[in-house]
């Protein structure tokens, strides 16, 4: 079997987004899915700097490269905990899941739940 080398396909995001806000319900939609964006973008990246291409991703996985794809598409899966470890194993990086308090937020209250002392 021939091996598949990967090669990006450029893309002018800026240029993209430009033309994308020009239709309605463009930029509220775009907005609603920044995180998911953000991911996918993040995804990409480690995926680009592995030098692996998505069917290679797929192998290591031990999944198919339309599950791969459907995973670097934003706002079109949720995948689990376990699915994003195998994905950054495969693209030889750690997985990092961070909980970032929101700043000027109030804490919330306990709701009448009682804690246990530790």
């Amino acid at each position: 079997m021939a091996e598949l080398k990967y090669e990006p396909v450029s893309h002018d995001h800026k240029a993209f987004l430009k033309n994308a806000q020009k239709r309605e319900g463009f930029s509220k939609a775009y907005n609603d899915l920044e995180e998911e964006y953000t991911f996918v973008r993040e995804m990409l990246s480690a995926r680009s700097k592995s030098g692996l291409t998505q069917e290679a991703v797929a192998e290591l996985m031990g999944t198919t490269k339309s599950a791969v794809s459907r995973l670097e598409s934003a706002g079109k899966h949720a995948p689990s905990l376990t699915t994003l470890k195998k994905y950054a194993q495969a693209v030889g990086c750690d997985l990092k899941i961070e909980f970032i308090p929101k700043s000027g937020s109030a804490k919330h209250e306990t709701g009448g739940v009682k804690q246990r002392a530790g």
